[in-house]
């Protein structure tokens, strides 16, 4: 059985805490979790490990006890007037933590800016022991799989610095399973799965971050995204269903995407 991390998509409306007690839940190992709530996600309840350290050592020792592992921490966007200091404490809170990665989403539309700052921030995050790891997403900067290839390959920090895939994203911005398997060693260093619709809907935005189709009730092939990715690399079950937030508990709706997630990729 693979190693698979609950996304906090995945159980949108839950605390940090609360995110690793359902990963445990559901037998997962990990977690993929936002610092910090986000007015775009307005599901998500209010928390702050940032800045409350009492919250902060509270999680880190459920986290302990319960044996489960932060794989990723978002949200790292950086924009035209990224201030990269300006990450520091949230660096700090996911190194604290033992994050394994920090996540990262590129909005800059200046190509020469958008890679200074991008390597400032790696340098930034080398720094507190973080491996980084870009997320292609067709609305941002970095749209593609070969976008984020060609950035971090300029970087040039294999094992430290590459790239988390998104199935959903991979297929939404045209690329495939082929040319993930072509990806040098190094790399890719995440997965993220999920199911959706041959074509996409007419809101790409609230696909990703809101509605979502469980392992198998979509066209995606979701056993050979897993089968292309690097030997051992960590998958995350990222299938946020906003519409059964309040009809299905958060167990149950985080149980369903791991569920779907395990058979699918075996």
């Amino acid at each position: 059985m693979k190693r698979l991390a609950l996304d906090h998509l995945t159980a949108i409306d839950t605390t940090p805490i609360h995110l690793a007690q359902t990963a445990r839940a559901v037998g997962c190992d990990g977690m993929c979790l936002f610092m910090e709530p986000m007015d775009v996600l307005p599901l998500m309840p209010k928390f702050d490990i940032c800045g409350d350290p009492v919250t902060r050592a509270e999680l880190k020792s459920v986290m302990r006890d319960l044996g489960v592992s932060l794989d990723l921490a978002y949200p790292f966007t950086l924009t035209g007037r990224t201030d990269v200091a300006a990450f520091a404490t949230a660096m700090e809170c996911a190194a604290e933590l033992g994050a394994g990665m920090i996540n990262a989403l590129l909005y800059d539309r200046d190509p020469a800016r958008r890679l200074d700052t991008f390597a400032r921030f790696c340098d930034m995050a080398d720094g507190f022991g973080l491996r980084v790891g870009v997320e292609f997403y067709p609305p941002s900067q970095v749209p593609s799989l070969a976008a984020a290839l060609d950035l971090v390959g300029q970087v040039a920090r294999p094992e430290r610095v590459g790239i988390n895939v998104d199935l959903l994203h991979l297929i939404r911005s045209g690329g495939t399973i082929g040319e993930l398997a072509a990806v040098p060693a190094g790399y890719v260093l995440y997965g993220q799965v999920a199911d959706g619709p041959a074509l996409a809907p007419e809101d790409p935005g609230e696909e990703a971050s809101s509605e979502r189709l469980l392992c198998g009730q979509g066209a995606f092939d979701v056993a050979g995204f897993v089968r292309a990715l690097p030997e051992g690399c960590p998958i995350s079950v990222e299938i946020p269903r906003n519409h059964a937030v309040g009809t299905e508990t958060t167990a149950t709706r985080a149980r369903r995407a791991v569920d779907s997630a395990r058979a699918a990729t075996g």
